[in-house]
């Protein structure tokens, strides 16, 4: 997913979607291929032919989380932990801040004799703001990586896509991935074992 295609996924009303790289005979844009299995051994194995293939966009869905699947699809380690990290000092750095400005610049009074900028009782607030802004961090990085919330998802208008929260196993290639083609794509997940292979149209 580009930036730009996710932005338009977020705000659709600013920002408009490229246009796509397929479209089918009636015009109508292409999401990607969507591929069956039959059961987690399956789509693992699958996962691992799509993987070495060089794929990169591209998803897998089951009813129910497979041991070492991150694997199979050569997931790299997430960067949320230093964007985490960032929102945390950059909470703290601001605590330490507002509260040296307003004890030592703005607003100073004279407690037990003490500087009017001492550091050490802006550790709670620093600490507090802290975490705060590492928490949010998480939440809202979390759901931007993740490209939530979505308010449409092509994959939504098929109706055998909803069993992949029921029993069946399913990887989906998009159309924006470079490797894309409709022919190998669909050739390359049949050799992989796939009971049944869907063209995915958006709207």
């Amino acid at each position: 997913m580009s930036i730009v295609s996710g932005i338009a996924d977020y705000f659709p009303f600013v920002v408009r979607k490229p246009p796509a790289r397929f479209r089918t005979e009636d015009d109508r844009p292409v999401h990607g291929i969507m591929a069956e299995y039959d059961s987690a051994a399956d789509v693992y194995h699958a996962a691992e032919q799509v993987r070495d293939a060089g794929y990169t966009k591209w998803d897998v869905y089951t009813p129910y989380p497979i041991h070492g699947m991150e694997h199979a699809m050569g997931v790299k380690r997430t960067f949320l932990p230093l964007v985490v990290a960032g929102g945390g000092f950059t909470g703290v750095g601001l605590g330490f801040l507002m509260q040296w400005w307003i004890s030592g610049v703005d607003y100073p009074l004279m407690k037990q004799g003490k500087p009017y900028a001492a550091w050490e009782p802006f550790v709670m607030v620093s600490f507090e703001l802290g975490i705060l802004f590492a928490a949010f961090t998480a939440l809202f990085g979390m759901l931007a990586l993740n490209g939530l919330p979505r308010w449409h998802h092509p994959l939504m208008l098929k109706e055998r896509f909803l069993r992949a929260s029921d029993d069946r196993f399913i990887i989906v290639i998009e159309a924006e991935d470079k490797k894309f083609d409709p022919d190998a794509t669909v050739k390359l997940l049949e050799d992989a074992g796939s009971s049944r292979v869907d063209l995915v149209e958006d709207e």
